[in-house]
């Protein structure tokens, strides 16, 4: 009898566990006001490991209005995919827009699509973007949570970077 009851409080503790880190914004809030600026920590060329392979992630300094970067992932020495981001001002606050391409530039989204996130919250080195999180852990390690929607639950990945020289 206490292994099912165990069972559902560690799934209630730990089976939602993307919570911990990303937050959602809630239905009819608008985002709260923000400034490129309030982001300019997440400029820098950030290398780790994550997805099975080797990640980088490249951000550019704020410049009218907006912060330009990319992503890539290879795995066993070739480009699995790429993203382009923007994070941009917007009716007083900010959003992350994400665009995906295969290693030959493909377009994972349709032409004019992104996927949006909307800014939820901001601390000091912590930017809350609905469903994606920016964590400058120092100046040497930045963290960056994603909730993956799945089919019967969704979970929180964590993407582990280091500065690059």
């Amino acid at each position: 009898m206490k292994t099912p009851i165990l069972a559902i409080i560690f799934f209630l503790a730990f089976g939602t566990a993307y919570s911990q880190n990303t937050l959602s914004i809630e239905k009819g809030k608008v985002s709260p006001i923000a400034t490129i600026e309030d982001v300019a920590w997440i400029t820098g060329h950030w290398r780790g490991e994550a997805m099975g392979g080797y990640i980088e992630e490249i951000w550019s300094p704020p410049l009218g209005g907006g912060m330009m970067g990319s992503f890539k992932l290879v795995v066993d020495d070739e480009v699995n995919f790429y993203e382009l981001e923007t994070i941009t001002e917007e009716n007083g606050s900010l959003i992350l827009r994400i665009k995906h391409f295969d290693a030959a530039l493909t377009g994972w989204e349709e032409k004019d699509e992104t996927i949006d996130f909307p800014l939820v919250k901001l601390e000091e080195h912590k930017a809350y973007f609905d469903g994606l999180t920016f964590e400058l852990v120092s100046y040497e390690e930045l963290n960056i949570y994603v909730r993956m929607k799945g089919e019967d639950h969704d979970t929180e990945s964590k993407f582990g970077y280091r500065r690059f020289k």
